[in-house]
């Protein structure tokens, strides 16, 4: 028995170790997990124990009521009238609740009667009691230990902890990522469908479309993204340096402060790719009309080489 005691324990601490090392949750993958044995053998010990639990149950009820049987029948042979005893269960129910049998309620009754309804003199269950001395034991505890002590936080102090915690768990983690850095000068826009895919759930993530539309066709707050005008300059760095830097005065948030570059680049890119495109009562243009410059068009090496 020893033995087994020791394989198993050792088992255990081994595979507390493996799922010390395991990054990967149980549910993420069950069958490979390193403490699914561990858990089969736990599983198979509370099994174990509670049929155990309930055949003694059982076994309890079937002893007591054969007793109860064998008792009656040598009552019954005396010519006496059989009263079972009440079943351990209900001397705690009385124990704990201390409530009079309906044969003696007459030791408790007062001399009240209204329309013949009688008044007892009961009192409160001792549960009750002792959960109400409990409370008054524990608010002590608590006035000492929180208010006047001042050893563990309020629960205003343990809000600002868990804010500060919050903050410092976000120093680190933004500390520990790549700083993403975007050359505003080199941007050329390119209507890549990753970028645009991206820029796109950035647009409705931020709720972009409450002023613009969730198609870009603008509304009475905000103008019209799918047409030629622009109010702040056309173009990919325009329209970057605007979603960046914002227009305050016009209730354009400087999204530079709430987005990655990355981010601010992708939706930049999806706003661009919205022009031409033809919503459901697009708002009437507004700022002057953009035309970009023809890019020059880049030589055939091939060809050149082939005429030389």
């Amino acid at each position: 028995m020893k033995k087994a005691l020791f394989i198993l324990f050792g088992v255990l601490g081994v595979e507390n170790v493996q799922a010390q090392q395991a990054a990967k949750s149980f549910w993420d993958d069950p069958v490979s997990h390193p403490m699914l044995h561990t858990y089969v053998v736990l599983a198979f010990i509370s099994v174990t124990i509670i049929l155990t639990i309930i055949v003694c149950i059982l076994l309890i009820r079937i002893v007591s009521m054969l007793s109860q049987q064998m008792e009656k029948l040598r009552v019954e042979a005396k010519g006496k009238l059989y009263v079972p005893e009440p079943a351990w269960w209900e001397r705690l129910a009385q124990k704990l609740n201390a409530s009079v049998p309906v044969a003696q309620e007459k030791k408790i009754e007062l001399d009240h009667n209204y329309d013949g309804i009688r008044e007892l003199d009961n009192h409160l269950p001792p549960w009750w009691k002792w959960l109400f001395y409990a409370s008054i034991v524990w608010s002590v505890i608590y006035l000492g230990v929180y208010h006047l002590s001042s050893s563990l936080p309020l629960q205003e102090q343990e809000y600002e902890n868990d804010l500060a915690k919050a903050a410092e768990a976000q120093q680190r983690f933004q500390a520990s990522q790549p700083v993403a850095s975007i050359d505003e000068s080199a941007l050329v826009y390119e209507a890549e469908p990753k970028i645009l895919e991206a820029g796109k759930a950035v647009f409705a993530r931020n709720a972009c479309g409450s002023c613009h539309g969730n198609t870009g066709g603008g509304n009475s707050i905000g103008p019209n993204l799918t047409d030629e005008y622009w109010l702040h300059g056309g173009g990919i760095k325009n329209v970057f340096n605007t979603i960046k830097t914002g227009v305050v005065e016009k209730g354009m948030p400087a999204w530079g402060k709430a987005m990655s570059p990355t981010d601010v680049r992708n939706v930049a890119f999806y706003v661009m790719s919205l022009e031409g495109t033809k919503p459901v009562n697009p708002k009437a243009p507004q700022g002057q009309l953009y035309k970009p410059e023809p890019q020059p068009e880049k030589s055939d090496t091939t060809k050149t080489a082939a005429l030389k």
